[in-house]
């Protein structure tokens, strides 16, 4: 494909030179010959210093912010970030345009929410694909994960397999960092669908404002076609002004509502009112807000063109990996795994779980290396708040000493309770907690969820908590 094809996606893009394009990449490392590069300035590295490096490798063009001393053709664009999630999808023949797009972003929920749209869908003969934090899968095909939302490049090219594989729909977990860095920016979704809003990310987005911005850019007209918005939710209010929406709430009078049958520790049975339309479902994940997440789903999936058979069938089969996913049983106890790794996150499971717990509710959790050290103290608030007693153990500590982050999550602790033991550990930590275990109690494993991997000092080694729970318990 040329250039001077690709540069028409760009409003205000001044082209150099033409050339054809046989491959996209945004690493000079892996340029191929007739490849094209993009440049931009990244949060550390600006990488216009490498488009000489790019040249020499047989790159045919580059895109950049501003001309480079280079003799191969350029297009000068406006923002490097855009453009490349532009000239991607156009490289890879608009798939986005062929098949229906759902996206769906929160700070928590997004996973379990996309994944139970995705099976509705599914169910009603609808075939769909799946793209977000555990991986893609669409078909037959499973893809391993990599980012929440990939970048641009493998984006549009995994959109396209799966719009040659038959795809008709597909469901995209849609992060605040690839609103803010344009990852996705061509994509006009069918429906948009927002979870919640609370605290994550602030080391990058600053405050709470700015990461709500970074959100609210999927729900502008010209975005999205349709939303779903959470009535529960305080900044879901403030969503899709000129936009038409439908709302869901458990607390909140919503468009869309629930009224609980029975309820578990492994699940529950609600009536799903849908807009007046009424929908028996069995939701096999305890907690209130995974039924909000199934009521999300299920507008979703109804606007879609869903019956109800077919969102009662795939609730029923809804089980994500590492969400709130009971692990195991030990001496009369139960064992959850759960991504949590909010101060929200944590007291939703831990609410979730107090309601069926006979006994003592356990905490085991830490915090992510690296990443907004300030939620530290008040992830500890909140175990002290909801929980009987902690297991403060290592989560992915990356650059960060593993003690030094416990301490910071202690501090928030101590305001509440001492009753809280440090295993820096995880293996061992999780070891401990079960063996405090007996009839009635239920150990919460929190902040790694389906994660396959621990990472230390920028290194990936295998690890997952649910296996290391049966490890545990199979020998005991």
């Amino acid at each position: 494909m040329k250039l001077s094809e690709l540069a028409k996606e760009i409003a205000g893009g001044v082209l150099k030179g033409d050339a054809e394009v046989r491959g996209l990449t945004a690493d000079s490392r892996v340029v191929g010959e007739g490849d094209l590069f993009f440049c931009f300035q990244g949060k550390h590295v600006d990488s216009h210093v490498c488009a000489a490096e790019a040249q020499a490798r047989g790159c045919a063009a580059v895109v950049c912010e501003h001309a480079l001393a280079l003799s191969c053709a350029q297009l000068i664009v406006p923002d490097g970030r855009e453009a490349m999630a532009r000239i991607s999808a156009a490289y890879y023949h608009h798939p986005e345009r062929t098949m229906k797009m759902i996206g769906v972003t929160g700070t928590n929920g997004k996973t379990t929410t996309a994944t139970m749209i995705a099976n509705i869908l599914n169910e009603a003969g609808i075939r769909t694909g799946l793209i977000g934090t555990l991986g893609a899968s669409y078909a037959a095909v499973k893809v391993a994960p990599s980012l929440t939302t990939p970048d641009p490049i493998g984006l549009f090219s995994l959109l396209a397999d799966m719009a040659r594989a038959g795809t008709q729909a597909v469901v995209m977990e849609v992060s605040a960092h690839a609103l803010a860095l344009k990852k996705e920016a061509p994509v006009c979704y069918d429906v948009a669908v927002f979870t919640n809003l609370t605290r994550d990310h602030l080391d990058d987005f600053g405050d709470m404002e700015q990461y709500g911005n970074a959100k609210r850019a999927l729900f502008c007209k010209g975005k999205c076609r349709f939303a779903v918005l959470n009535a529960d939710d305080a900044f879901s209010r403030t969503l899709a002004k000129g936009v038409r929406r439908v709302t869901y709430g458990l607390e909140t009078p919503a468009d869309a509502f629930a009224v609980v049958r029975r309820d578990s520790l492994r699940g529950c049975c609600a009536i799903l009112n849908l807009q007046d339309e009424l929908c028996e479902a069995e939701i096999p994940m305890t907690g209130r807000h995974n039924l909000s997440n199934a009521l999300a789903a299920a507008c979703a999936a109804r606007r879609l063109g869903a019956g109800m058979e077919a969102i009662a069938k795939g609730l029923a089969k809804t089980v994500v990996d590492g969400r709130l996913e009971w692990a195991g049983a030990y001496r009369g106890g139960d064992v959850f795994v759960d991504f949590a790794h909010t101060p929200d996150g944590l007291e939703k499971s831990l609410t979730a779980l107090r309601e069926h717990c006979a006994g003592r509710l356990i905490a085991l959790f830490g915090c992510g290396g690296n990443r907004d050290a300030g939620k530290r103290a008040a992830m500890g608030e909140t175990a002290a708040k909801f929980a009987d007693f902690s297991v403060l153990t290592s989560d992915n500590p990356r650059y960060e000493d593993p003690y030094a982050i416990i301490s910071q999550i202690e501090a928030g602790y101590r305001r509440v309770s001492e009753e809280y033991v440090v295993v820096e550990e995880r293996e061992h930590a999780i070891a401990y907690a079960i063996g405090l275990l007996s009839d009635g109690d239920v150990l919460l494993i929190a902040g790694k969820g389906g994660e396959k991997y621990q990472e230390i000092m920028g290194i990936k080694y295998d690890y997952e908590d649910k296996a290391v729970v049966r490890s545990i318990i199979g020998k005991s």
